[in-house]
């Protein structure tokens, strides 16, 4: 059968390139097209348009790029409704997605399938009604969800959260020891704290100058930045002090050998949690007193990262807008090195978070439902 996948950016490839790869154990005939990234392209299938050249953050780069978003939507609804696959599968990347699933239900009878839900419980509540309209499975990846959309007589599939499939396959596979994994990238013997500053050049831009200024106060550790694929490293150079270091395409060996990170909110925080490596969460944004107000005006939530918001509780510290400092970073990060007493705490928030997401297996589950779903629609 043929499968049209949507993504806007790396955790989306490296989700659904898994899901595929589940697809294709389900359907020995499974044939995909999709807009998505190297991971996905790894798998096979035709990549109509790589989410680089989608993955605008915002308001300011989105206004600048609104020509391009549009004729990108434009021609993805033309080339859905064109190849016409059996089943649309959308991952994240709600204002792209959303927008793609209206056209779509409105003029063709192609199902309609989600991924990776829309963070509603966040913000943009009213966009219920496009999910209840347009969608017609929701495949969900956080617990809570699952009584989220029941308040609006929604029922969504809760499949388990894909990270712990990818974390846990990687420490299955992954053989490079950590002496191997420093010389193989020119790295010092000092202990290392990892820095996951995001996957958008906006992201980057606004939160990693800030995290390499803390390596001044820890001489004992080296900073190690994640280099985020489809991100030159010309560009990172703009933002790096000489005493920090960048890999590429090894954020999780990255995370193994950590003794500690920083991480911008998002799925990283999730994954950080996963390797078992003690974060402070950090998201700066400018004009950042407005913003801290705005936020406890709009959010829906108390918390910013998935760690958090899945442990109902404050499991990390989050630094946010106006209170993402260098000296509240350094305050933080120095409660959770080695043998200090926020570590072990964290830690043990970390296995009770691990019980509540689950076994791995989302990749498999999402498949085996898609598959099924589909085969009885045809035989209906």
């Amino acid at each position: 059968m043929k499968y049209y996948l949507i993504v806007g950016e790396a955790s989306g490839d490296l989700h659904a390139s898994n899901l595929m790869k589940a697809l294709k154990k389900e359907d020995s005939e499974a044939d995909f097209r999709f807009f998505g990234g190297d991971l996905m392209q790894a798998v096979g299938g035709v990549c109509v348009k790589h989410y680089k050249e989608l993955a605008y953050m915002g308001f300011i780069p989105v206004l600048l790029h609104l020509r391009t978003i549009f004729k990108n939507m434009k021609l993805c609804q033309r080339d859905i409704v064109e190849w016409n696959p059996d089943v649309l599968i959308l991952v994240d990347y709600p204002g792209f997605n959303l927008q793609i699933a209206e056209h779509i239900k409105k003029h063709t009878r192609i199902p309609i399938c989600y991924y990776i839900s829309p963070k509603l419980w966040a913000w943009k509540e009213y966009r219920i009604k496009n999910i209840k309209r347009d969608i017609d499975e929701l495949f969900s990846i956080l617990p809570f969800e699952v009584d989220f959309f029941a308040k609006y007589s929604y029922p969504v599939h809760y499949v388990g959260n894909p990270c712990v499939d990818s974390v846990s396959e990687f420490l299955r596979t992954n053989k490079e020891t950590q002496p191997d994994f420093i010389r193989v990238n020119g790295l010092d013997d000092k202990p290392i704290i990892a820095l996951l500053a995001g996957s958008r050049k906006q992201e980057i831009k606004d939160n990693l100058r800030r995290m390499t200024v803390v390596s001044k106060a820890f001489p004992r550790y080296q900073f190690v930045v994640a280099g985020a694929p489809g991100i030159d490293v010309a560009y990172y150079r703009r933002f790096l002090t000489p005493d920090v270091r960048i890999v590429f395409n090894q954020t999780y060996q990255l995370l193994k050998y950590s003794e500690a990170a920083l991480v911008t909110s998002g799925t990283a925080t999730l994954e950080t949690a996963l390797f078992r490596v003690p974060q402070v969460v950090c998201y700066y944004i400018s004009c950042g007193r407005i913003v801290s107000f705005l936020r406890r005006l709009i959010l829906k939530v108390k918390y910013i990262s998935l760690v958090n918001l899945v442990a109902g509780k404050t499991v990390v510290s989050e630094l946010v807008a106006d209170g993402m400092t260098v000296n509240n970073m350094e305050k933080e990060l120095e409660q959770i090195l080695a043998g200090k007493p926020g570590r072990k705490k964290m830690l043990a928030e970390y296995d009770r978070l691990a019980e509540i997401l689950g076994k791995e297996g989302a990749s498999v589950r999402t498949a085996r439902l898609i598959y099924s779903k589909i085969l009885s629609r045809k035989c209906d």
